[in-house]
């Protein structure tokens, strides 16, 4: 019976799972790994704790010669090599935000509507261009040594499995240094940021091949884990919009067509698992990230101890709100200077309270995105998924903040379960349209009416509040 492994390499940790020929889930495992913060507003990882990571997940799934691999990975991440191979720093992450000198820089000497038309996307800090201007500012003698820059899952791909150093299209696209359209890297861009072309791997499609391990398994290149999970959660053009609530906030919703010449970079545009298919979403930096970040003051309190004292509070929680700007932000403020705060706080307020805020504050940051959404949508419900989902409360909450029907998939693990489906494609077991029509069985979660008045006056405050820290008239 043929067997395919996704090796998803994620912010928290390394995540591996392994499906048969019909897309059931026969064993899944996860390793974490470490986050240094070495300065404020900096987040780096060794990519060595990938490996290390994706190595103990791989051999706790018990798949010992699967038919085919794919590896799905956070995106935007720098990993910086020599000319022998070796990491020469350790990766500079998503959710930095040190390159904002750097962002400004590529906005300015290219133009904001000239980079829209070469790339789709505004540059943010945390992408891969401004970083790696970061790294040839502040960094000469690193930069002097740099023969080849990679993404953290095709680092990972390279180094366990070897074949060819190349990216796929949807990774690529998280870089700012790629013809989204196009589907190729952007040579005007990169000339005119003065990077060498030869730093850059091979771009190809998400289910092409790179080659075979030594034990004989199929490895494909995958996708970013956004583009993965989509494929993992049955996202389609024109269907329903997907809701990640991972460390970041995602809404993504998949479209048959790329992005028109007139895209103002208030989302992001991406090419998706499919050479017919690209991505536009709008990314929150703080969702789970809250969470875990509330979950550290209180001591590692269990995330069921908090939910719990949290549901004896009010819906808005009687005037306490709370922005997750603990990174800065990106849709739709990108502004990386933004920081979280409570507001509202009263004596009476308990750790439940705060607890519910938090959850509340990250529900509106979604409804933020939602907003920003511009095709019309043909339907109010959304796929959900990542670890914060799990609780009851929190579906509840967001529905009723976004007043959206949400469909919790069966796979937690939607990034791992995408990069498995794409291994499936590429050895022809099903299509990648049969692929997206696999995830099924969906547990729904309605907006509760009795709330959703109390939350349009949250949402109202968040509003004012995020707007008072902007400068902006909301």
């Amino acid at each position: 019976m043929p067997t395919f492994v996704g090796l998803d390499v994620g912010t928290s940790g390394t995540k591996a799972l392994a499906v048969d020929r019909r897309g059931h889930v026969l064993a899944c495992a996860e390793r974490s790994h470490a986050t240094s913060r070495p300065q404020p507003g900096f987040s780096e990882q060794d990519p060595e704790d990938w490996v290390r990571s994706a190595t103990q997940a791989l051999h706790d799934v018990g798949q010992t010669r699967p038919t085919g691999l794919a590896c799905s990975g956070q995106m935007h991440g720098l990993v910086l090599l020599d000319g022998r191979g070796r990491v020469l720093r350790p990766a500079i992450l998503w959710n930095d935000g040190r390159a904002a000198a750097e962002r400004r820089e590529i906005e300015e000497l290219v133009g904001a509507s000239r980079l829209l038309s070469l790339v789709a996307n505004r540059p943010v800090p945390g992408f891969t261009a401004p970083s790696l201007l970061w790294v040839r500012r502040h960094e000469p003698d690193i930069w002097e040594r740099v023969r080849m820059m990679m993404l953290p899952k095709d680092y990972v791909r390279w180094r366990m499995m070897g074949g060819a150093p190349v990216t796929d299209v949807s990774d690529a696209s998280g870089t700012l240094l790629f013809d989204v359209r196009r589907r190729r890297w952007s040579a005007e861009l990169l000339d005119a940021l003065e990077l060498d072309h030869t730093l850059l791997p091979e771009v190809i499609e998400c289910a092409a091949g790179v080659g075979a391990s030594s034990d004989g398994t199929s490895v494909v290149a995958g996708a970013g884990d956004q583009a993965a999970a989509a494929l993992g959660v049955g996202l389609r053009a024109n269907g329903p919009i997907g809701i990640s609530v991972g460390t970041s906030g995602v809404l993504a919703e998949l479209r048959s067509a790329p992005p028109a010449a007139e895209t103002d970079g208030r989302l992001q545009e991406l090419c998706a698992y499919s050479s017919e298919v690209w991505q536009t979403m709008g990314v929150t930096l703080a969702a789970g990230g809250s969470f875990a970040w509330w979950q550290g003051c209180c001591g590692q309190a269990s995330a069921e101890v908090l939910i719990a004292e949290a549901e004896a509070w009010p819906p808005g929680c009687e005037g306490l709100t709370f922005l997750p700007y603990l990174s800065g932000e990106r849709a739709p403020h990108h502004d990386e200077r933004l920081r979280g705060s409570f507001a509202g706080l009263a004596a009476h307020h308990d750790r439940g309270a705060l607890t519910r805020a938090v959850i509340e504050g990250v529900a509106c940051s979604l409804a933020d995105v939602l907003a920003l959404m511009q095709s019309p949508r043909r339907t109010l419900t959304a796929r959900l998924s990542g670890g914060l989902a799990k609780s009851r409360l929190v579906r509840e909450i967001i529905a009723s903040v976004t007043g959206l029907t949400l469909e919790l998939t069966s796979v937690a693990d939607s990034a791992a379960y995408g990069a498995a489906l794409l291994a499936g494609v590429a050895a022809h077991e099903f299509d990648v349209h049969e692929a997206a029509a696999i995830p099924q069985g969906f547990e729904v979660t309605e907006p509760v009416a009795a709330d959703q008045d109390a939350y349009v006056g949250l949402l109202d405050r968040y509003r004012r509040l995020s707007g008072k820290l902007t400068g902006s008239d909301r």
